[in-house]
């Protein structure tokens, strides 16, 4: 291994650690679960909707502590739903800016692909597009990524190499390509839920006739 090499392993395995303390394990469904993202210390949890069912789901948190959260919010045409948990001592993650992110770009996906609790996998930021949906946006932006992804990683981080959330994973594209929502769409849709949350403690956000796109393999 070069010097170069050498030393930038042990930065990147304190970033990943740092990371996975942000993580949780949201089970939304009997049998299946996916990631989450510790969004601030008050509580906000960030993860897919298609993670959730009908019932208010389990987050449990890297140190074993489980909560039954609230749904403050669920978005299907962005395919992402917000989370509140009572709890302290959380560990949020550093959110990045999306809108800054170039073809190329190293990143990571952090998540339970396949039960593997804060699975870790490499790859770049492969292209920036858009997706079409059936819902008043018309079109989101997305992030593609050959980080690989499987089962469980839906919710989980996408991370670029200063350890910070620019993506949240959501499915694959084409059998080998991971997509995520940048995290640009994350903060303004949590911004906009919060100050909403607000007004009124019991307020619950969800858009109407927001069907989402044609999801090809959610994850």
């Amino acid at each position: 291994m070069s010097k170069s090499g050498s030393l930038f392993t042990p930065y990147l395995n304190g970033t990943v650690e740092t990371v996975r303390r942000g993580l949780a394990v949201v089970q939304g469904r009997r049998f299946s679960a996916g990631a989450g993202i510790i969004w601030d210390e008050n509580g906000v949890v960030l993860t897919n909707n298609h993670v959730l069912g009908r019932q208010n789901p389990i987050v449990t948190l890297s140190d074993k502590r489980q909560f039954e959260a609230r749904i403050l919010a669920r978005d299907a045409e962005v395919d992402l739903a917000i989370l509140k948990i009572e709890a302290d001592a959380l560990a949020p993650l550093t959110i990045g800016d999306s809108t800054n992110m170039r073809v190329g770009e190293i990143t990571f996906a952090i998540g339970h692909p396949w039960g593997q609790l804060g699975a870790v996998t490499f790859g770049i930021i492969s292209r920036l597009t858009h997706a079409q949906t059936r819902g008043p946006r018309g079109v989101v932006p997305i992030m593609r990524t050959d980080a690989r992804l499987a089962p469980g990683n839906s919710g989980g981080p996408l991370i670029n190499a200063a350890g910070e959330v620019i993506g949240i994973n959501t499915m694959i594209i084409g059998g080998d390509q991971g997509m995520a929502i940048p995290s640009a769409v994350a903060s303004e849709l949590i911004k906009t839920v919060l100050q909403q949350s607000n007004k009124k403690d019991d307020s619950y956000y969800e858009p109407k006739h927001t069907p989402g796109w044609g999801q090809e393999n959610v994850i």
